[in-house]
């Protein structure tokens, strides 16, 4: 049986998360019944990470098994033309065995995006939130160098999965404005429920003085969600970087 992980990428706007459900379309399931057409036997795809309703990814890995004679240098090209065009796969590659796009990750980076201009562009409605508000992305970086490091991250969870613990590294969590966008890029060892989104809504709040920078270690020592900013839309986040260790990794590097 063949271990294959694959490299792509996807608009989320039009799915209801990775993850597959009773009702609703997501993009594992869409790239499952794609698969299924090519190696003519149903197929389990592991994703690196549960992507919500409306939230995109730049590079994201995923692996299945098959007993399936396709020449991997194939599999993107005869994927792509059964899958719709906001996914795509640009990569393949044989792993071992027991690699798991999950289990074998060692760290995740998910940007954020924020259209931050008076007059929306109709260019950056599903890829970004838009917020018509001046942000101050001095305060918002002050604010976001507090979170690197290992916390206890409860307060900016939302209820939603269940998971062993809180406590998660982040590895940085960076602000750049290029213009009227302003990217949060926060990389860490694993993520809780609408951890980035509620991290950029505590940032955006810190903007403009609802909370002050040095205030977010005692917030994330309080544990409450109560008190941190709110959980951003989804249309501005994005899995963008994952890395592995061995070919999975080679594939994923930008």
């Amino acid at each position: 049986m063949r271990n294959i992980a694959l490299r792509l990428s996807y608009d989320g706007t039009n799915y209801h998360g990775w993850q597959t459900q009773k009702d609703d379309v997501t993009v594992q399931e869409t790239v499952e019944r794609a698969l299924a057409k090519i190696v003519k036997h149903p197929v389990h795809v592991t994703g690196c990470g549960r992507t919500d309703a409306g939230v995109h990814a730049l590079r994201y890995c995923a692996n299945f098994r098959t007993d399936g004679t396709i020449p991997i240098d194939r599999v993107p090209l005869a994927l792509n033309a059964r899958l719709p065009g906001d996914i795509a796969v640009s990569d393949a590659v044989e792993v071992a065995e027991d690699f798991n796009a999950i289990g074998s990750c060692l760290q995740k980076e998910y940007i954020y995006r924020l259209h931050n201009s008076r007059l929306r562009d109709p260019f950056l409605d599903r890829g970004s939130c838009f917020y018509p508000q001046t942000l101050d992305t001095d305060r918002m970086a002050a604010a976001a160098a507090a979170f690197v490091g290992t916390h206890d991250f409860a307060a900016v969870r939302s209820v939603g999965t269940e998971t062993k613990t809180t406590v998660r590294t982040v590895h940085w969590c960076r602000v750049d404005r290029q213009g009227d966008l302003i990217t949060v890029a926060v990389c860490a060892d694993g993520f809780l429920y609408n951890m980035v989104r509620a991290i950029v809504g505590t940032l955006v709040y810190a903007s403009y003085g609802k909370l002050e920078p040095e205030d977010i270690p005692g917030l994330l020592e309080a544990g409450d969600r109560r008190l941190t900013g709110p959980t951003m839309p989804p249309q501005g986040l994005y899995m963008h970087r994952v890395w592995y260790d061995g070919p999975a990794g080679a594939m994923m590097a930008p």
